[in-house]
């Protein structure tokens, strides 16, 4: 004989009307921990992503439905893109039934590089944060942010040295606010580009000659790193915004240098 079991339906608290008459500006979930797949350039990136997914909550609801964030991981989209990781926002806000909301995902994205004379390969990681926003009058804003490490050397150190000069591992950390797609390596090889040398995974002994000489012929301040990336930053016009922050990890110092610079761009 089969029991037949009859579940009543269950209360559904968070549905209630609420009282006290203040809108959330944000509510859900937040730093959860998820396996991302995301599409760079023409391959696939396996990583591991830390996500933070929120919605405006109005006056009236008295709580969301913190489950459906993570449902929302759960479909299986394939790899993520910006363009996709846009349209991931939107399908949160349906579910939801929210006008407001937004997702941060941090991961760690992997590039090959080849070093400068062996050629020989070596993958290099970089932390990478997309930042999506709908606003409350459906506005979508999208920003990428990249903290690159590299060489920086002090052009005091080499003016006032017989010989040699100190130089340390910096972090350039670039937030850009995009208008349009970006490639991550376009971004993270801006940083590298404005360093006094780039840094690699592996190096034999020619490319670790290379990069010491490089670097003694590129001396920079961490006040020249971030002037030149700005400089660069501005020829991009797919760039609305963007903040830059370099520290240098002083070789001689038990402290770091820093520096930072901030501008939005005039937009007729």
């Amino acid at each position: 004989m089969n029991n037949i079991f009859k579940l009543s339906p269950l209360s559904d608290t968070q549905s209630t009307q609420d009282t006290r008459k203040i809108n959330i500006d944000q509510v859900g979930i937040k730093d959860i921990r998820y396996p991302i797949s995301i599409l760079l350039a023409d391959t696939t990136l396996q990583t591991i992503a830390r996500l933070s997914m929120t919605v405006g909550l109005p006056s009236h609801k008295k709580g969301t439905h913190m489950s459906r964030f993570v449902e929302l991981l759960e479909q299986d989209r394939g790899s993520l893109d910006q363009a996709l990781f846009r349209s991931l926002i939107f399908e949160m806000l349906k579910k939801l039934g929210a006008a407001s909301g937004e997702i941060q995902m941090e991961f760690p994205a992997f590039i090959t590089k080849s070093a400068p004379i062996t050629g020989v390969k070596s993958k290099l990681d970089y932390d990478v944060i997309w930042s999506g926003h709908v606003s409350e009058y459906g506005v979508y804003t999208f920003c990428m942010t990249v903290k690159v490490p590299v060489t920086s050397l002090c052009p005091c150190s080499k003016e006032i040295s017989d010989y040699g000069a100190h130089n340390q591992r910096s972090i350039l950390c670039i937030k850009v606010e995009l208008d349009d797609e970006m490639p991550i390596a376009d971004l993270v090889s801006i940083a590298e580009k404005n360093a006094s040398c780039e840094i690699y995974g592996i190096l034999k002994r020619p490319d670790e000659k290379y990069v010491t000489e490089r670097a003694y012929d590129n001396p920079k301040f961490v006040e020249d790193l971030v002037r030149d990336i700005a400089l660069s930053l501005n020829e991009e016009k797919n760039i609305r915004s963007y903040s830059i922050e370099a520290e240098n990890f002083e070789s001689i110092h038990n402290h770091s240098a820093f520096a930072r610079i901030t501008r939005t761009r005039n937009i007729a």
